[in-house]
């Protein structure tokens, strides 16, 4: 969606409504973003309890957010690769076992930070 004649609040507003539209795909059509929505609705809450201090409160949820995150990117990424084309290519296959290797790095990152914080 081209925005190139909103300027100002203008283009915010009308940004801020396709990243809604984004969320609302994302939570209607993947099955993994919406388990974790569900995981940070607990894991957020908790990091800002079993954190001690801004800085290890920052680090617990900000390594569940980035799940969710890298989670939206890997499925668009899908959905790109989908639209091109159904055939089977070698880049195709390439690029979307490549996003799915970024989400389990983030799942990763999570579990690292979370057991770092918590237990050392």
């Amino acid at each position: 969606m081209s925005d190139s004649g909103n300027r100002g609040l203008a283009r915010i507003i009308k940004a801020t409504g396709y990243s809604w539209q984004g969320l609302r795909a994302a939570y209607r059509h993947e099955e993994a973003f919406r388990q974790e929505v569900w995981l940070c609705m607990v894991m957020i809450p908790l990091g800002f309890y079993l954190g001690n201090g801004g800085v290890e409160k920052a680090l617990l949820v900000s390594s569940v957010i980035l799940l969710p995150l890298v989670e939206i990117l890997n499925s668009a990424l899908e959905a790109v690769v989908d639209r091109f084309g159904a055939e089977q290519h070698e880049l195709s296959g390439r690029a979307k076992d490549m996003g799915s290797a970024a989400v389990a790095i983030a799942i990763a990152l999570m579990v690292v930070v979370w057991t770092l914080v918590l237990f050392f």
